[in-house]
């Protein structure tokens, strides 16, 4: 066999066909090495794989790679194919996988291919919304009635220790007879406990709980508040419908980073990976891409508008960018500032009036020192005090407008019901333009006689 990359090993077991050696070699790469050599296959050699190897490897390989890219795998195969991959994942992998599926009609084909008991339970729990509790709990949980006794509890954790075995528990739950969630009973108590007490009277009966409706917010506060390893999640009628792990929630806020960071950065419409099909990669940029050149071009007009200024005073064509740039930048941190503080629940868009009245003092401290240091090198440079006092003036006055308007575009978005990660970057980025644009060309114009 050649010493060639991972890909190119693995492209020559598939032209040798033996399934065999094929699973072994995929066994032998570590989870990062999977997910990096199955980015560079082309779709033709994954179907060619798949075909060749057994659901449960190929459930193996789905979860070393991304939830989009495994659910682009899934929905390139035959729905039956897909269905007996999709079963051999855990439950949470399976709800993450067929969420990220892009056609609901191949989920729903999927779906009605996998064993009957559970379908049900798949479609329970893709109702809830991603980021909530009943979106993220694992549902692997163990409970027990409140009056069985602890010798029952005990034996049957002995004989099904192999199947527990495969579940992250850790905690046993106590329920009453309509599977209503009463109390939570520690594992030492169990063991030091005489084997004919019910399990209601040595159980905690006070104990921190969610609702299935939880959002991922409210779940990041009780993990950073207690020590929990995990918290038990009860429906709408009160019984136990899972449990929400501490890494699982901390997993998911990771996620929700991620996908904000890549709003921010123009990338829409999910996560984005080279792997996926180009016109796709293409789509989701250009939407992005498309509407910024018309608001780039509102704010090129500004400039048209004073050509004469800007033909008699060619200095202020070096320092224009710099102006929009440096303010852009300082808006953009009033913008993370306020998303994170959505995010936290410290903000909410009646906030409005107290988020200009921080910010503004902020971008009053912050334009004047940036404005002299700006200033000041137009006067060096140029020696004319009056061209340093319309470029250190502008930039002071479009600082204190950059920060108060990234500081307050998250919290009209969210009342509006849009998001805000997506949107906040191209609406600041086009009002410091022509606001920087119109304070650099407006002072300029008025005193043009004296720096000309």
């Amino acid at each position: 066999m050649s010493q060639d990359t991972p890909w190119k090993i693995l492209l020559e077991h598939v032209e040798a066909g033996d399934p065999v050696e094929l699973e072994h070699y995929i066994g032998t790469l570590a989870p990062s090495e999977r997910a990096r050599t199955f980015a560079r296959l082309d779709r033709e050699a994954i179907d060619r794989i798949f075909e060749l190897i057994s659901p449960d490897q190929a459930a193996e390989i789905i979860q070393d790679l991304s939830d989009e890219q495994g659910a682009g795998l899934i929905e390139a195969m035959n729905h039956e194919t897909a269905a007996d991959v999709v079963e051999m994942l855990p439950i949470n992998d399976q709800i993450d996988i067929l969420n990220e599926i892009s056609s609901d009609d191949a989920t729903q084909a999927i779906i009605a291919n996998l064993p009957l008991k559970d379908r049900k339970e798949v479609r329970q729990l893709l109702k809830y919304e991603e980021d909530t509790a009943g979106g993220i709990m694992n549902t692997a949980v163990l409970s027990y009635p409140e009056n069985m006794k602890v010798g029952d509890v005990l034996d049957d954790l002995r004989e099904n220790r192999e199947q527990y075995g495969e579940y992250d528990i850790q905690y046993v739950y106590v329920v009453d007879r309509d599977g209503c969630l009463r109390g939570v009973l520690p594992l030492r108590t169990l063991v030091w406990t005489p084997r004919d007490t019910p399990v209601g009277k040595v159980m905690k009966g006070e104990l921190t709980m969610v609702s299935v409706d939880a959002d991922l917010d409210e779940l990041l506060d009780l993990f950073e508040t207690h020590e929990f390893l995990g918290i038990p999640v009860i429906d709408r009628k009160g019984r136990l419908a899972g449990v929400a792990l501490r890494y699982e929630v901390m997993e998911a806020v990771g996620e929700r980073e991620a996908d904000n960071y890549l709003k921010s950065s123009g990338i829409v419409g999910g996560e984005e990976l080279r792997s996926m099909p180009l016109l796709v990669r293409s789509k989701r940029r250009l939407s992005w891409l498309s509407i910024n050149i018309l608001l780039n071009i509102a704010a090129a007009s500004v400039i048209a508008m004073y050509q004469d200024t800007v033909s008699a005073v060619i200095a202020l064509a070096v320092f224009l960018p710099i102006i929009s740039d440096m303010s852009g930048c300082s808006g953009n941190q009033a913008v993370a500032v306020s998303i994170r503080e959505i995010t936290l629940g410290i903000s909410k868009p009646t906030d409005i009036i107290n988020v200009i009245l921080k910010e503004s003092i902020v971008g009053l401290i912050n334009g004047t020192v940036l404005g002299i240091l700006l200033g000041g090198v137009a006067f060096l440079w140029k020696g004319n005090f009056y061209l340093g006092l319309v470029i250190g003036g502008a930039l002071l006055f479009n600082t204190i407008i950059a920060v108060c308007i990234g500081g307050t575009i998250p919290l009209v978005l969210q009342k509006w019901g849009k998001d805000p990660a997506l949107a906040s970057g191209p609406i600041l980025t086009t009002v410091t333009d022509m606001c920087g644009f119109l304070l650099t060309l407006g002072f300029a114009t008025s005193l043009l006689s004296l720096i000309h």
